[in-house]
């Protein structure tokens, strides 16, 4: 008796593979749920428009992806449903030049910035406490 073939090695034969499945294998998230939760909350775009976690992604879509604290700007190179290994990952996208150079900027812009715990010095004292407590009333409208 013969297997059925699963639809994602059909779609992924085909030269198509959901836009969430294709977010985890190239490994930009740790979960589908995760990279569905991003897509649903606006941080990927396909084809410079919103995309929903069922949207197909084909090779040569440009993805622009926005993770906790980097944005990415990839050109899809292959198409896998299987989480591999990181090098296998990296061979499934092709990451821009200006995205290349945005995070770079970034990261030493990072390296950069003050810590902000340095500038924290135990508990504020109770002028400091009544200050941030005006500066939330103003910040809420009130």
């Amino acid at each position: 008796m013969s297997r059925k073939p699963e639809r994602e090695d059909e779609d992924e034969a085909g030269g198509r593979l959901r836009l969430d499945k294709w977010l985890w294998a190239a490994r930009f998230f740790k979960t589908r749920t995760l990279a569905s939760d991003a897509i649903d909350a606006g941080r990927i775009h396909l084809n410079d428009a919103r995309a929903k976690p069922s949207r197909e992604v084909r090779v040569g879509d440009r993805l622009d992806i926005q993770t906790a604290e980097v944005r990415y700007s990839v050109v899809v190179r292959a198409l896998s449903g299987r989480r591999g290994p990181a090098e296998e990952a990296r061979t499934l996208y092709q990451e821009t030049e200006d995205s290349l150079q945005r995070r770079e900027r970034e990261r030493e812009q990072r390296r950069l910035a003050p810590e902000p715990t340095q500038m924290l010095h135990g508990r504020p004292t109770k002028t400091q406490r009544r200050e941030i407590d005006r500066m939330r009333a103003k910040l809420r409208g009130g």
